[in-house]
């Protein structure tokens, strides 16, 4: 109790000698703090009372202590000191790592008496420390904008970091951000984000999303259907953050209440790139999202797309049908409208007229008349389509069968001569002809005019850098065993820096292709129930979604935890 006597009048003497505070209130929070029964200390009471600020009280700390007071700011920090210490360790002791002068570490801390940290420090640094005093709040704000998820990000050096000598955006009122120099000009907030979207394509990204928090703003990626986190910016940059990418879409930026969606035309690498904006207010601000449309990804090959020989001889056979409904089904996301793409180009010649009503067109494809629609305007997709069947069509691709308004004028087309290709929301391939006349489509106009249905899903390919053999559980094994008979081997991606330690790298489609022959169209136009009609499929030689990927698993393509993750296990 001594010892605390003397550090409270040492503290309290030297806030005086400074002028900080008087004698007065030194006996009236000592008063108070003996009475009350307090745990606070005395300089959180001096706060409290608003008789001094902690600014005043950690100089007046470090003195007592015999170490140096600094009031830190990000200025006065090495960027890549800061990483001598774990993220996690310096957040929890309030530590942050300023620079290193030969083998010593000076280190600010807001507890210099706290010798058990100090030497951990040293334990984890491995060289001296010297320590100087700072305040929890400064040490708090400079991590936070020094350290987002374990990267340095200092806005001023990311132009020098990347090539956004090659990123240009098109709107408009062009605006040209090729001339590095003329970028390094400009605001942070805009270099800020066209780093985001410059790194988003070049990591392949299909998504960025920008996420505020209470406090805290993280921006993550979606590479290969998965997202993690890529940056954490100040949080006070959010709104300019919103704001310029409200500018590059066209959007109203003193809306803040209710959604809004845009486009944004950009350049990288000399090829133009399509951005897909969406802006929602959330409950701690604006949450943007920013969907990535590369042309470059778009494989307009059905060779490229995974098939097993067999589904790709039976699809090709089928698209070449001169009139009938062809669709690809899966949850968003599952690659459908790149398998309608490759297909278009399949069936691209100077003989047929091939159309399409999109919503909105995501690549061009040369050679095809393609339409986007415009809700707002009254152009959806079943005004669209009754319209488009009077430019003497061939081919019409609908980018989905929305309502039952769009599924009629789409069975029609095709019983009347059309070839009609679009995609539905299905569990698996059979789903889309209950869900057709779920829609109000009559069971004998499905039979009659449903030609194939295609269901897929997208799957990690395991990384060919860190690719390894292993043995699996007893269980799986003889699941697989089970379906395929000898497996042989079974492989995985142990993680490396090239797949960010995933063990992945790119994604492959698995297919369950379900054509219907006499005995199921009469089952359809019976409107039988689903369990039998994919009974009958099966025993005609519908390979599923399932046995499809345990083919690839057995390839050594992908791993049987990726095809239990978007299949259902089958008996």
């Amino acid at each position: 109790m001594k010892n605390a006597t003397e550090t409270k009048l040492q503290l309290g003497e030297i806030l005086q000698q400074r002028g900080v505070i008087t004698a007065e209130q030194i006996t009236e929070v000592l008063s108070h703090q003996n009475s009350g029964g307090h745990q606070k200390l005395l300089g959180e009471l001096l706060i409290e009372k608003g008789y001094c600020t902690e600014n005043d009280i950690s100089a007046a700390l470090a003195t007592t202590y015999g170490v140096p007071y600094a009031q830190i700011t990000p200025k006065i920090c090495d960027p890549n000191i800061i990483e001598t210490l774990p993220k996690e360790f310096l957040e929890e002791h309030c530590v942050l790592p300023l620079f290193k002068v030969y083998d010593t570490l000076t280190v600010a801390v807001s507890e210099p008496t706290n010798v058990f940290l100090i030497d951990e420090i040293e334990r984890l640094c491995g060289c001296a420390v010297q320590v100087v005093c700072a305040t929890a709040k400064d040490i708090a704000q400079t991590l936070q904008a020094y350290m987002p998820a374990s990267n340095v990000f200092v806005i001023d050096d990311i132009i020098d970091e990347t090539g956004l000598d090659d990123f240009t955006l098109i709107e408009n009122i062009s605006e040209d951000i090729s001339n590095l120099e003329e970028v390094a000009g400009q605001s942070p907030v805009v270099k800020l984000v066209n780093y985001l979207v410059y790194n988003a394509v070049h990591e392949n990204a299909s998504d960025i999303h920008i996420e505020p928090d209470n406090k805290k703003l993280r921006v993550r990626y979606r590479v290969d259907g998965r997202l993690y986190e890529k940056i954490r910016p100040p949080h006070q940059m959010l709104s300019a953050i919103v704001s310029r990418i409200k500018i590059m879409a066209e959007l109203d930026i003193a809306q803040r209440r209710i959604p809004q969606d845009g486009g944004i035309h950009v350049m990288v690498d000399g090829r133009p790139i399509d951005l897909r904006v969406s802006v929602m207010p959330g409950s701690f601000g604006e949450k943007v999202v920013i969907r990535i449309l590369d042309a470059k990804r778009t494989l307009f090959n059905l060779e490229t797309l995974g098939f097993s020989y067999d589904n790709l001889k039976l699809l090709k056979e089928k698209v070449h049908s001169p009139n009938g409904i062809i669709l690809v089904t899966g949850p968003t996301g599952s690659g459908k409208n790149t398998t309608l793409y490759a297909i278009l180009s399949e069936l691209n010649s100077e003989e047929v007229n091939i159309c399409t009503v999109e919503d909105p067109v995501e690549a061009n494809v040369p050679g095809v008349n393609q339409f986007g629609v415009h809700e707002l305007a009254g152009f959806t997709f079943a005004s669209a389509l009754r319209s488009l069947l009077r430019q003497d069509p061939d081919i019409v691709m609908i980018g989905e069968i929305r309502d039952n308004e769009t599924a009629a004028i789409a069975v029609q087309a095709a019983l009347t001569g059309h070839l009609v290709l679009s995609t539905l929301h299905t569990n698996d391939a059979p789903g889309a002809v209950t869900r057709l006349i779920d829609l109000g489509v009559a069971p004998y106009l499905v039979g009659a005019s449903l030609v194939g249905v295609l269901a897929q899903r997208l799957v990690r390919k395991i990384c060919s850098n860190c690719k390894e053999e292993y043995e699996p559980a007893v269980a799986i094994r003889k699941q697989v065993e089970k379906t395929l008979g000898s497996p042989g081997k079974f492989f995985r991606g142990v993680g490396c820096k090239k797949c960010r330690n995933s063990g992945y790298i790119g994604r492959i489609a698995i297919h369950e292709l379900f054509v219907p022959n006499g005995p199921i169209q009469e089952l359809i136009s019976e409107n039988a129930n689903l369990k039998k009609i994919r009974e009958l499929a099966v025993q005609n030689g519908m390979a599923s979604l399932h046995i499809d990927g345990l083919h690839k698993v057995k390839a050594g393509i992908t791993t049987i935890d990726e095809i239990l993750r978007v299949t259902t296990c089958e008996s």
